[in-house]
């Protein structure tokens, strides 16, 4: 199957892209694309503990299952004030 990433804010950075087609297997869950993600932009791994992930602009967590043609969202922690 295949999902479309959207990244934000560092991790656009990171991936040189704000969108990424990824192609996974059929009982993939959220955690194997941002693994997918880790493998091909390294700089994102550090991440991992404190990012936030959205199924269909549903906030969802990391064991959420994906099927064909979702669109997953990847969202670093903001700060400011």
């Amino acid at each position: 199957m295949f999902v479309t990433v959207k990244l934000f804010a560092k991790l656009r950075e990171i991936a040189g892209a704000g969108e990424v087609k990824l192609g996974l297997a059929e009982d993939a869950v959220v955690r194997d694309a941002w693994q997918m993600l880790q493998a091909s932009h390294a700089g994102i791994a550090p991440y991992a503990s404190s990012i936030s992930c959205a199924v269909n602009a549903d906030y969802s967590r990391m064991n959420a299952p994906l099927k064909d043609g979702d669109e997953v969202a990847f969202l670093p922690p903001v700060s400011g004030g």
